[in-house]
C-alpha cells in the first residue's frame, strides 16, 4: 500500500469575475492517489475551483500548494513549466489536434518540456498500448471514435507522469458504456499507478466510484 501524503492543500480560496464572488473560501486538501469528484449545480463554482486547483487561473485571496510548492510564489513563467511537469488535464472536448496523430497528440506535452523527440514518442506508444490503443497510435482524431480519442486524451494527461491529472465533465461527451469504461480505466489508474485524479462531474456514477465527493454550493463546499 502506497503511503499517503498530501498532495493538494487550498486554503481561504476566493475568486471573483467583477461582482460575482464566485468562491468565498474554501478549504480542500487532496491525498497523493486519491480520486476525488466535485459535484454541484451549474453556476457553483466547481469549474473556477478547477482551474484555480490546475494553476490555469489564479485565486484572488488565499494559498494553493501543490507537492510542497506554494504557487503564488512562481512567475509565469515559473508557473508554465511547473504546470507542464507535475500537473494533467482532461477536458470534456478531448481538444485533440486533428493534424497530428494520436501517438503525436500524446507526446504533445512532453515536446513542450524539451524532452527528445524519440523519447517522447516512445512513451507515448506506452501510453497508448497500455490504454487499449495500440493499434490507433498512426490513427488522426477523425478516424478515432468519441471513446478513443477521450483515451487518447488521458494518455496525453498522463505523458509527463504529473503528480495530479484534473479531470472537467470528462464523461460529458461520451455515451453510458464508454463512460463506464473511462470509470474503469480511472480507477485502474489509482490501483495501478498511484494516480490523483480531482473531477468535476454530473455524472453520479463516476462521482459515486471516487474515493471522496465533495459537493459546493454557492462558491463553498457543503
Amino acid at each position: 500500500m502506497q503511503k499517503q501524503f498530501t498532495l493538494i492543500k487550498a486554503t481561504n480560496i476566493h475568486k471573483s469575475y467583477g461582482d460575482l464572488h464566485v468562491l468565498k473560501g474554501i478549504d480542500l486538501s487532496v491525498n497523493k492517489g486519491e480520486i476525488i469528484s466535485i459535484v454541484g449545480k451549474s453556476g457553483a463554482g466547481k469549474s473556477t475551483l478547477l482551474h484555480i486547483l490546475g494553476t490555469l487561473d489564479l485565486p484572488d485571496n488565499g494559498s494553493l500548494s501543490l507537492n510542497g510548492t506554494e504557487v503564488s510564489n512562481l512567475s509565469q513563467k515559473e508557473l508554465a513549466r511547473f504546470r507542464n511537469k507535475n500537473i494533467g488535464f482532461i477536458f470534456q472536448f478531448h481538444h485533440l489536434l486533428n493534424e497530428f496523430t494520436a501517438e503525436e497528440n500524446v507526446a504533445i506535452p512532453a515536446f513542450i518540456a524539451g524532452e527528445p523527440k524519440q523519447k517522447s514518442l516512445n512513451r507515448a506508444k506506452e501510453l497508448l498500448d497500455y490504454l487499449g490503443l495500440a493499434e490507433r497510435i498512426s490513427h488522426k482524431p477523425t478516424e478515432l471514435s468519441g471513446g478513443e480519442q477521450q483515451r487518447v486524451a488521458v494518455a496525453r494527461a498522463l505523458m509527463n507522469e504529473p503528480n495530479v491529472v484534473f479531470a472537467d465533465e470528462p464523461t460529458g461527451n461520451l455515451d453510458k458504456a464508454t463512460s463506464n469504461d473511462l470509470h474503469n480505466l480511472l480507477l485502474r489508474l489509482r490501483d495501478e499507478m498511484n494516480q490523483t485524479f480531482v473531477i468535476v462531474t454530473h455524472n453520479e456514477e463516476l462521482a459515486n466510484l471516487s474515493d471522496r465527493t465533495i459537493t459546493m454550493e454557492d462558491g463553498l463546499i457543503r
